[in-house]
């Protein structure tokens, strides 16, 4: 929260501003003490209420749901911006996908931090669940990493390109060559894009369809491999300088695929709830993602 200038502060900074005029008039002191009055009035009132809202926080547990990484590290470096508004944040880990969501629509958490929204919209048509995203953390960009070859630019022809086997990242993997000019893919394809959507391959590129953690050990057997970011940085591999490209922040995939604070319908904008999605979206929960994860996980905020 942004502080206040006392009432105090503020009266005395306009009297010693009238006061460096030594021409000023008794007018311009009255109108100037006047000003200063009605400026201590609006502070004390803004200070009142700035008080009443963290007397409504003061005190408040929030327990969120999380996987351990990158999440449950995210929420756990926005602790501190929450407890200066007494918030105290319990972070409870999951390994699996399931149950975060149940505990959510339950009611035994308050929040949960581990998937995008078209998972959530899917497990809401599957399990009957009311969940709702609050806002948009993170995303976890795809790379396309070299094996026998480093050159994009100057690919062989021929070359072989491992991809992820499942759907969503396949899609998002030949997006991704697209956009690098080595394929081009049907137009109305988007993210549900598979080999079978290619139009050209001026390359005569040949896909090798591989389970996505899978991948980082293909490598040495192919031109080049697109990989998760997390598996990627898993597998010792530096987002950042080894990639020769990635998904943009601004890609279709990005903010589909974004990770999302996800909450039970109706809560969304309570004020708790509201506080942590602003603490997740600070400047030092992003310097903390940008410092920790060396481009596997990006701000997308």
């Amino acid at each position: 929260m942004k502080k206040l200038i006392s009432a105090t502060l503020a009266a005395s900074l306009a009297l010693s501003l009238a006061a460096c005029g030594s021409s000023a008039s008794t007018d311009s002191v009255a109108a100037s003490s006047e000003a200063a009055s009605t400026e201590s009035t609006a502070a004390s009132s803004a200070a009142a209420e700035s008080t009443a809202e963290t007397g409504e926080l003061a005190g408040t547990t929030l327990k969120v749901a999380a996987s351990p990484t990158p999440h449950a590290e995210i929420l756990n470096a926005a602790k501190d911006i929450l407890a200066e508004q007494g918030i105290d944040l319990e972070v409870i880990e999951f390994a699996e996908y399931v149950q975060p969501n149940l505990v959510t629509e339950s009611g035994e958490v308050d929040a949960n931090y581990f998937q995008h929204k078209p998972y959530l919209d899917g497990f809401n048509v599957k399990q009957g669940t009311h969940l709702v995203s609050v806002g948009p953390v993170h995303y976890e960009p795809l790379g396309i990493y070299p094996g026998k070859s480093s050159d994009l630019e100057n690919i062989a022809d021929g070359a072989t390109i491992s991809i992820p086997s499942d759907t969503t990242n396949e899609a998002r993997a030949l997006q991704l060559l697209a956009t690098q000019g080595l394929i081009t893919v049907r137009d109305d394809a988007g993210l549900t894009a598979t080999i079978n959507d290619i139009t050209e391959n001026p390359h005569n590129i040949k896909f090798e369809e591989i389970e996505a953690a899978q991948l980082p050990r293909t490598v040495q057997d192919v031109d080049f491999a697109v990989i998760n970011g997390n598996y990627a940085l898993a597998a010792g591999f530096s987002v950042k300088n080894d990639a020769l490209a990635t998904e943009d922040a601004s890609s279709e995939a990005a903010q589909t695929y974004a990770n999302i604070l996800a909450v039970k319908e109706g809560r969304e904008n309570d004020p708790a709830i509201q506080a942590l999605y602003a603490a997740l979206t600070s400047d030092k929960v992003k310097d903390y993602i940008n410092s920790t994860y060396d481009g596997a996980v990006v701000p997308i905020f």
